[in-house]
């Protein structure tokens, strides 16, 4: 069984804006895309988890967040990087559904859809309820110091298995856990 790296999107994969509606505002952080292409070499799935509650608060539709995630899938294509899936939470926080973060719903669907057991899994994001949901499922977690990262990793409730500078190094730190040599290609 294939197993999968479950990224949070924003401030993990690409520039921390509050809300990103435009496609046109999506950036892309540095090293996100070496180390997505590093760990999709590695055979690893690759799929972003997402609460975006802006939809359910109106602010825009899902039409909208449709072309942010069309956006996001041609940022990667030139790096050689396919999503196997984008699972995103587009309802508020007091509506206290399943599918929002740090809750286990997103997981769910993506172990579901596409076959893997999510404790074998990694879960990669900048903030605690990334953690808390890797942690909730029983995945090996990394907290990103991009985004709200560096600020997370100063709060000692947030427990990840590890902290490290940005996706490239995650994929450092994963191709050691699973035993992959793509984890010695030099920097360029």
């Amino acid at each position: 069984m294939r197993r999968f790296v479950l990224l949070d999107r924003d401030g993990t994969l690409n520039v921390e804006r509050h809300y990103v509606s435009d496609p046109d505002q999506l950036e892309l952080l540095p090293g996100a895309a070496r180390g997505l292409a590093s760990l999709s070499r590695m055979g690893l799935g690759l799929a972003v988890l997402t609460n975006q509650s802006a939809v359910g608060r109106g602010l825009f539709g899902q039409e909208c967040l449709d072309r942010v995630h069309e956006r996001l899938r041609q940022l990667l294509a030139p790096h050689g990087i396919e999503l196997d899936g984008i699972f995103c939470c587009p309802h508020a926080p007091e509506t206290g559904c399943r599918c929002r973060k740090p809750r286990p719903g997103l997981v769910e669907a993506a172990a579901a859809q596409l076959g893997f057991r999510p404790e074998e899994a990694f879960v990669i994001g900048d903030k605690a309820c990334d953690i808390d949901l890797g942690r909730a499922v029983g995945a090996t977690t990394l907290l990103v110091r991009t985004g709200y990262g560096a600020q997370a990793a100063l709060d000692p409730a947030v427990a990840p298995d590890y902290v490290v500078d940005d996706l490239w190094e995650a994929a450092q730190v994963i191709g050691g856990i699973v035993g992959s040599e793509d984890t010695v290609q030099p920097a360029g």
